[in-house]
């Protein structure tokens, strides 16, 4: 791959509250024969919908299956092995982050069509090329790269507003990191075509959930679809997701699609209680804080950490069930994590640690 030979493939999508009709128009030229996998929570509130739609079509199901309990390359493993896998013409992917993940790397293995259906907006693992991989002990993995994302997407917001609320919030924080760490991680990359139009969309990611985040919190406790819950749940899962096909170079040849804000995810998950106490964009949502402090973006920490404390995302990091003494444990993993180098000039420990610590030392004053 070069900067003028290269094949860019972005994400389609179909929203509302009929979003499941448009299945038949959007599958037909891929194949009858489909496999649904998804989460059990998923399942049981997408199963339904998702079967009552597929009858309108020329789709035959050949099995409903569980995806497992992470997103696990010994679940991809044990699902290839499914003769509904292996006999699918077109796979359905149903559920949050980790089971669209996991389908998405079972489909690239096995060569099929992939089609997500969403059904919490927590991330933008939905309309991505890429997928979070975690060992079985619950421990970042890596990052396993796709040629494309998913076909299409179909986001129906009935399903989507029915789902738990913390997944939602952290979904916020999560989309909350976008617009920075890709600003942030290709400042001083050699900027052609593609990463400068993922950079222009990514300008479009955090001003919406500072406008609207909060009433659509509050639509969504009432499990009400509303204008602002809508324009939020397109950010956390279509415009996140169109910076990162942008800024994710095929197989990783160039990735500026996170920076500070994942280092610090993906670093914290070596303090059990981190990672099995609280969600991902929970702990990114804390990391947005440490790259604008990092960075010295003073101003634009404060408007969001005064969102922060509105909506109670964690501006220290007690919050996090972190204490200081434990802060060198993160510092530790970090080099070897992909967003260590996501940065326009090297990173230190050093510095990484005292942007930790500040972070931590405002959050505490608020």
């Amino acid at each position: 791959m070069s900067q003028s030979d290269y094949t860019l493939v972005l994400p389609a999508f179909t929203i509302g509250a009929n979003a499941y009709d448009a299945i038949g128009q959007v599958t037909k030229p891929f194949g009858k024969k489909v496999v649904i996998i998804g989460g059990k929570t998923a399942l049981s509130k997408a199963e339904k919908p998702l079967l009552d739609a597929i009858k309108n079509t020329d789709l035959e199901v050949l099995g409903v299956l569980w995806y497992g309990d992470d997103a696990t390359y010994e679940r991809v493993d044990a699902l290839m092995a499914e003769d509904a896998v292996k006999n699918a013409d077109l796979i359905f992917g149903v559920g949050g982050g980790r089971a669209i993940d996991t389908c998405k790397v079972v489909a690239d293995k096995v060569g099929k069509p992939y089609f997500a259906f969403p059904t919490v907006a927590s991330n933008c693992a939905p309309s991505t090329a890429i997928a979070v991989m975690y060992n079985e002990d619950k421990s970042f993995a890596g990052y396993y790269y796709l040629p494309t994302p998913p076909v299409h997407t179909f986001i129906n917001m009935d399903i989507i507003a029915d789902s738990p609320f913390d997944l939602f919030w952290a979904g916020i924080g999560d989309a909350m990191s976008k617009e920075c760490e890709s600003e942030l991680a290709s400042r001083a990359a050699d900027i052609f075509h593609t990463v400068l139009l993922g950079r222009a969309l990514g300008k479009v990611c955090t001003e919406p959930l500072l406008e609207y985040g909060e009433k659509a919190l509050a639509d969504f406790k009432e499990k009400k679809v509303t204008y602002e819950l809508q324009q939020v749940v397109l950010d956390i899962i279509i415009s996140t997701g169109l910076v990162s096909n942008c800024t994710t170079g095929h197989n990783g040849v160039y990735y500026y699609n996170s920076s500070i804000a994942h280092l610090f995810y993906n670093s914290s998950t070596v303090l059990p209680q981190v990672v099995e106490g609280h969600l991902h964009g929970e702990i990114v949502s804390f990391g947005v804080l440490v790259l604008l402090t990092y960075d010295k973006q003073f101003e634009l920490r404060d408007r969001i950490a005064a969102f922060y404390k509105k909506a109670g995302y964690p501006v220290k990091l007690a919050d996090l069930d972190i204490k200081a003494d434990e802060i060198d444990a993160i510092v530790e993993k970090a080099p070897a994590i992909t967003e260590w180098n996501c940065v326009p000039s090297p990173l230190t420990k050093e510095a990484f640690k005292q942007a930790i610590v500040d972070t931590d030392a405002f959050g505490s004053a608020l």
